[in-house]
């Protein structure tokens, strides 16, 4: 009798992938891939690698594996940024792509976008989405079990769904579009094992913010980070979401959760709503597995945190910072422009009015519609947000959170201090390099923008 040893739940995923009843760390494998995403930042590059390397007239290996979503650069006025989405045009049209995501509905178009109606409004066609790792699970395009690649660093946040999800850079992403394969080194694995519930005024932000501030924001270089516990089972999945997208904030190679009924639901309902491979086969936690790391977090003891400029990594309590001053607030992104990311904001600032400059940019399309239609006490909370002053956007975009050319919305072009709900603070992130970004939860953000200062946001959420 043949014993096959045990495994992580990456280390699981990747043996399927490349057909091998057993992996460990340190292997490399050819793996076949499920998903290839790539934006408009990433995308030109990308398919100038594969016609270089394969051929003019060379097509993909298989066109409903590619995913095309443009977010980055798009609601300015630079004209290179506009013509990035005009070559990922062409290309969904001349490879007869069925996921490109575009932001205008003809597709013989050209994309500008326009100064004088401003930022506020909304200037896309209904292909549009939004933010690619947001649009990516509500289109039905993460399954569990599955590999995901996408040319960008925070595609790790698909292993919420019980899937390895990395980024990669072009030329890789350039070689899957022509192969559908890729050589992977299989990661060591640490586990990070939850207990409890958050109490209030806690979000999932704070949980992944006090582990970067525990281990480093180079504590999980070239790792899984694999979460385990009932602490984890508790989450919905947009706190999964939240956690995993910035396994890349502690240089993880990706995060990844167990799979429950709460990703079952989630993912039926959305391959089932968007036509997408209704199939998928997850990969269950074995009773014992190796791990390089191997902790316990009590999620009843923890603090309001917030991440210092310049890295992830400098981690201290919202109370610690009560005297720091703000100049901005900033809620949106792949990590914190999720509907239920707005909802906790929203509760904080209801009746209130804002003290700083604060700017909403939902993630998706979707959030929009979900923000305008939910109602508390007959008005809207995208109402309920414009009442206390925040500067909300109809164009779901990745907007301020990477900077961009200078009229991106909510950017920082001179110096400042922001505390912001995205997931990246280097300096030079959202703008002038000399900028100070403050990561927090929708709870501390919103509370902050209220008093001016970094603000524990239990003050205001019982």
């Amino acid at each position: 009798m043949i014993v096959v040893p045990l495994m992580t739940l990456t280390e699981k995923v990747l043996a399927r992938a490349s057909g091998k009843a057993h992996v460990q760390a340190g292997d490399n494998v050819w793996v076949g891939v499920d998903i290839l995403m790539t934006h408009d930042v990433c995308g030109p590059g990308t398919i100038g690698v594969f016609k270089r390397e394969f051929g003019q007239a060379a097509k993909v290996w298989d066109p409903k594996k590619l995913v095309i979503i443009p977010d980055h650069y798009i609601f300015t006025a630079d004209s290179m940024s506009n013509r990035n989405v005009d070559i990922l045009r062409d290309f969904a049209k001349e490879q007869d792509l069925p996921y490109f995501y575009d932001v205008i509905d003809d597709p013989n178009g050209h994309w500008k976008f326009d100064v004088e109606q401003g930022q506020l409004k909304k200037q896309h066609g209904k292909s549009y989405t939004g933010v690619c790792h947001t649009t990516l699970p509500w289109k039905g395009h993460t399954r569990p079990g599955e590999v995901l690649f996408g040319t960008d660093s925070h595609t790790c946040m698909a292993g919420a769904f019980n899937q390895f999800a990395t980024g990669i850079g072009n030329t890789d992403a350039g070689f899957i579009l022509g192969t559908g394969k890729l050589l992977v080194k299989v990661p060591e694995s640490m586990r990070f094992f939850l207990e409890g519930e958050l109490p209030p005024g806690l979000m999932a932000k704070d949980v992944i913010l006090h582990v970067i501030g525990e281990i480093g924001f180079d504590g999980a270089t070239y790792r899984a980070m694999q979460w385990e516990g009932p602490g984890v089972h508790s989450m919905s999945m947009d706190d999964r979401m939240t956690i995993a997208n910035m396994a890349i904030e502690a240089g993880g190679k990706n995060g990844i959760f167990p799979f429950d009924e709460k990703t079952d639901s989630y993912v039926k309902e959305r391959v089932q709503e968007n036509g997408t491979k209704s199939t998928f086969e997850p990969v269950a936690v074995d009773r014992e597995q190796t791990f390089v790391y191997d902790k316990v977090f009590d999620l009843t003891k923890l603090e309001p945190t917030v991440a210092c400029h310049p890295d992830p990594g400098q981690r201290k309590t919202a109370h610690e910072l009560r005297d720091v001053t703000l100049d901005r607030a900033y809620i949106g992104s792949c990590t914190g422009g999720k509907t239920s990311d707005f909802l906790a904001f929203a509760r904080v600032v209801k009746g209130h009015t804002v003290k700083i400059d604060t700017f909403g940019v939902p993630a998706t399309t979707q959030v929009v519609r979900e923000l305008k239609d939910t109602q508390w006490e007959g008005q809207s909370v995208w109402n309920i947000l414009e009442s206390a002053g925040v500067r909300m956007t109809e164009n779901a975009s990745c907007a301020a959170c990477l900077g961009g050319p200078v009229d991106t919305f909510g950017r920082m072009n001179t110096p400042m201090k922001c505390i912001s709900a995205t997931n990246r603070n280097f300096p030079g992130r959202m703008g002038h390099k000399e900028s100070q970004i403050f990561l927090a939860s929708p709870y501390t953000v919103a509370a902050s923008a209220l008093t001016g200062k970094i603000t524990d946001p239990r003050e205001y959420v019982g």
